[in-house]
């Protein structure tokens, strides 16, 4: 075999491994090969925005999906990790429109209209939309990327469009008037999770309304947006607050607008909160959620005083009309004290709703949009109650069962053009007249001719025939036809011939990527045809999810939901949450903090595998994971030991992968194979159970500690010996242990476990499909059962002998540190039992003691150090080493200090004017001062008993 290179160089190694596994198409699933035997594990990715490079929060989902994978393809099993992007309908038009204007090609979107600007953004698609799938490759992850599939490919479209549909045939789907978020930069709404809120300073406005019907009666108002007072309806109070439930049915005299000063009702609502502000609330339903609810309750008037780009318009007031929202707030407060009205302003400090991609406040707004009443909602809740679909941490099932039990409408309308579009085509007639008659008639005729996948529905909320004067709008929804006569292009032809116009909204990016874990697998809706689809039929459900809980709702949710309507079963079987990255100070990363480091520098830096490593070492399961670079760099340290372990056993020559003879092993050698035998335990059992951060707890503890620092050492007992079977039974054992190590570290450390499997050679007697071509085919390492163990000779005790030998050495090297005594040294060891010849070269090397001398008869000289060990009384004799009295002055010379230190922050802690006034941190920092004195006490006192 050739002789590993003397230093790791990752970059090239892992740039030419992931295009051999690419080439070998070792990622590549087959449904044809699954089977009893060769059971399939699935998982499709969260699709990253096509606008997306990669962060640290992709690292960690995408680093626990491929470790969840490469593990699962050890195993045996027929693995699909299916990736894909979304086209991330506001991002992505967001992105292209800027950099349009910014070259100066537009000014506004209405400049290019909407072909042409959608053109644009398939175009800057096209250039830059797999930006972060190259990225994900740099990471090392294992996906099938034959199957990549992106929410706007034209099957995954027709996919969206049945869908809708479909609901929209079952009545699910309704058009109405309700309050949203909306961007007054993208003018569009949004929904929740695409709004952030984010802690802001501002004031609280005090101003004073009359009530009409009392003159000389005043209440007091406190509002953050004056600048909405023209939208006033009424003004709210609590029933039970005895300070004004007198005045409910009266009125106030609305400040603003000037002109139009009117009265407008007191109304006693028991959403108004009286702990708060003065506990009377300006009441504005067109602009305001809970202010909404509030005039539906009572059914007041709602004033919208704001154009869509959150301008004031002409119902604002003539003073208050065209001026942008918080131009308009200064205004009000101006006006108001004009008036006499205003009394004062407080800092105040709330979270306000910000558009995640526009970065500007949202606007709670009053807007016709398309909704859906979400469907198989109880399946959904009782799938996850009942344990079927395990959620990893369990906490977040009562997060998930709360909101399903209270869950709303779903606005999924959105008003950009970078989306799928509505499939919904509309006339509207000023009634129920002839023509309209005639044209419900035509499309009927028209919809009786087409087959399963176009749907026609006449909205029966707007049609009344008793109600001629009433606006009818005649509504034709229409999904693509699969059929071989399908004539779908021409079926639009007449029905737009007709006057009919397709809606100009597109659906929200979420309404596609519900349908991820099925669209992507090629489902049709045609029961028939999916139940012939191999790829549905051996990786539908998927097997586990890995996501974050912030959108447990928007995406895993509603996945969950879609799965039962289409599919009639769970999509996934198990959902792992990951935490939040955050950086030491404990925020979370974000690009405007610049906290967040680049990804692809710390692969440059440290490695594609030191960055999987460190990331994974600090993730609890389901917990934030404080992100520091010394785990990264401990990762690209954990490496360079790795290939530093497999080269010395190559410099230790002879041939790879012997039978191990189980006569000729050592206490040592039984050892490791216990140890090894507890890891791979350890880690299977942590991954079974998601507790990445504790697989990589156990292989650190394991390979650095275990093998390196106590087996290997031990070992050059019998490597720098003369007896050439036990050194070559012994490098067997080397063999074993390393090539299950690099097994159970291949799922987190791809590509060095690739390198070294192949460079060690233990790749070549491996048949193509179990490790003879990857690793991450070799099979997943198994502890060795009772009849390998007995086979072997091993016994529990064996691990108890090598334990006492290890702490005897734990003991000796103490001694030498007591005394700050780093050079070889003579030890000498009183045993308490029998002592073979080669055990006594092991504590000797352990303890680099030259010489060690074992002795039953030792009798020490007054002040030698000793320590009592498993094994017997380990003597350090200091004679030529220091000078006993000259050290015993200095240790009491320093105790005397230490005591003088101890005793004086004693007294500080003992004087209760001290304690009971200074900050509990500087309490808290002279305890910890009264502690560390009295350890440092301890230590002297031992020394000078070492002594004598």
């Amino acid at each position: 075999m050739p002789e590993l290179e003397k230093t790791y160089t990752p970059a090239e190694v892992e740039g030419r491994w992931y295009q051999q596994w690419l080439d070998d198409k070792c990622f590549e699933a087959d449904p044809a090969r699954v089977s009893e035997k060769r059971p399939a594990y699935s998982i499709v990715i969260p699709p990253p925005n096509v606008t997306g490079v990669l962060h640290m929060g992709h690292v960690l989902n995408n680093t626990i999906q491929d470790i969840l994978s490469r593990r699962a393809r050890m195993q045996g099993k027929e693995v699909l990790w299916l990736p894909g992007t979304d086209h991330a309908g506001i991002a992505t038009q967001n992105v292209v429109e800027k950099t349009l204007k910014k070259q100066g090609v537009i000014k506004h979107r209405d400049d290019l209209g909407r072909e042409k600007l959608v053109e644009k953004i398939w175009e800057w698609k096209d250039k830059h939309g797999d930006i972060i799938i190259d990225q994900l490759k740099k990471l090392g992850a294992s996906c099938d990327w034959s199957r990549q599939r992106f929410t706007f490919d034209p099957e995954y479209n027709a996919c969206v469009m049945r869908v809708f549909v479909d609901l929209y045939k079952k009545g699910l789907i309704y058009r109405g008037k309700r309050m949203v978020n909306w961007c007054p930069s993208s003018l569009t709404a949004l929904s929740d999770e695409e709004v952030e809120m984010r802690q802001q300073s501002g004031f609280m406005y005090h101003f004073k309304v009359e009530v009409v019907e009392e003159p000389g009666t005043w209440l007091t108002i406190a509002t953050t947006r004056p600048e909405t007072i023209p939208g006033d309806t009424a003004v709210a109070v609590n029933p039970k607050d005895e300070r004004y439930a007198h005045l409910i049915g009266k009125h106030i005299r609305r400040p603003l607008p000037l002109e139009n000063q009117a009265a407008i009702p007191i109304v006693g609502d028991e959403h108004v909160d009286f702990e708060f502000g003065t506990g009377v609330l300006k009441v504005t339903p067109a602009h305001d959620k809970a202010d909404f609810e509030i005039g539906q309750r009572h059914k007041l008037e709602v004033i919208d005083i704001l154009h869509p780009n959150a301008v004031l318009n002409d119902l604002a007031g003539k003073d208050l009309a065209g001026l942008e929202r918080f131009e308009g707030r200064k205004k009000a407060v101006e006006l108001l004290q004009e008036l006499g009205a205003f009394i004062k302003e407080e800092p105040h400090s709330n979270n306000v709703g910000y558009s995640e991609r526009a970065g500007v406040p949202i606007e709670p707004r009053l807007s016709e949009q398309w909704f859906l009443k979400y469907p198989s909602v109880k399946e959904s809740q009782e799938v996850v109650a009942n344990g079927t679909m395990k959620f990893y941490p369990d906490r977040w099932a009562k997060v998930y069962d709360h909101w399903l039990t209270g869950i709303q409408d779903w606005c999924i309308s959105r008003q950009v053009w970078w989306g799928h579009r509505i499939p919904v085509w509309s006339k509207q007639h000023s009634g129920w007249t002839a023509e309209c008659n005639s044209d419900h008639a035509k499309v009927c005729a028209i919809a009786a001719r087409r087959k399963d996948f176009t749907v026609q529905k006449i909205d029966p909320d707007l049609i009344d025939p008793d109600n001629t004067d009433r606006p009818v709008q005649i509504f034709v929804a229409i999904a693509p036809d699969d059929s071989a006569d399908s004539d779908q292009a021409n079926y639009i032809k007449e029905i737009e011939a007709l006057g009919f116009t397709q809606d100009p909204d597109v659906l929200d990016t979420w309404f596609s990527s519900w349908l991820w874990p099925f669209a992507t697998m090629g489902w049709t809706g045609d029961k028939a045809q999916d139940a012939a689809n191999p790829t549905l039929k051996a990786f539908y459900p998927t097997t586990d999810l890995v996501t974050g809980p912030d959108i447990i709702f928007f995406w895993v949710a509603r996945m969950i939901m879609a799965g039962f309507e289409w599919m009639g079963e769970l999509p996934f079987k198990n959902v792992y949450f990951t935490g939040i990255i955050r950086d030491k100070q404990g925020r979370k990363m974000s690009k405007s903090l610049g906290n967040s480091p680049d990804p692809l520098d710390l692969i440059s830096k440290y490695s594609a595998d030191a960055l999987r490593f460190g990331i994974m070492r600090s993730a609890p399961l389901g917990q934030d994971i404080r992100y520091d670079e010394q785990n990264v760099e401990l990762g690209r340290n954990f490496c360079t030991k790795l290939w530093n372990s497999c080269r010395f056993r190559q410099m230790q020559g002879g041939a790879t992968e012997n039978e191990i003879d189980p006569a000729l092993l050592s206490s040592d050698d039984k050892w490791i194979l216990l140890r090894l035998n507890t890891a791979i335990a350890e880690v299977s059992t942590a991954l079974d159970e998601y507790r990445f951060s504790d697989a990589t707890a156990t292989l650190y503890r394991f390979f650095w500690s275990e093998y390196c620092d106590w087996y290997i050492e031990a070992s050059k007992a019998v490597l720098q010996g003369t007896d050439e079977k036990r050194r070559a039974n012994t490098l067997a054992v080397i063999d074993f242990v390393i090539s299950h190590t690099l097994r159970l570290f291949h799922p987190f450390l791809p590509f060095v476990t690739e390198e070294l499997w192949h460079g060690m050679g233990y790749s070549a007697d491996m048949p193509a499909d179990q490790g003879g071509k990857s690793i991450m085919f070799a099979p997943w390492p198994k502890p060795l059962d009772a009849d390998e163990l007995a086979h072997f000779g091993i016994l529990p005790e064996d691990e108890k002998a090598a334990n006492d030998k290890y702490e005897t050495v734990i003991l000796g090297r103490g001694l030498k540190s007591t005394f700050n005594i780093n050079k070889r040294v003579r030890f000498v060891l009183k045993p308490s039992t029998e002592l073979p010849e080669h055990e006594i070269e092991v504590l000797r090397i352990l303890l680099n003691a030259e010489p060690l001398e074992v002795s039953a008869d030792f009798t020490p000289t007054k002040g030698t150090p000793s320590a009592l060990t498993p094994l017997g009384t380990m003597y350090l004799p200091l004679d030529g080493l220091i000078d006993v009295e000259a050290e015993r002055a200095r240790v009491d010379k320093e105790l005397t200090k230490v005591d003088a230190e101890l005793e004086k922050v004693r007294a500080k802690l003992a004087d209760t004017n001290f304690t009971s006034k200074v900050p509990q941190k500087v309490l808290d920092e002279h305890n910890q001062r009264a502690t560390d004195w009295q350890e440092k006490k301890a230590k002297l006192e031992e020394m000078l008993k070492a002594l004598g």
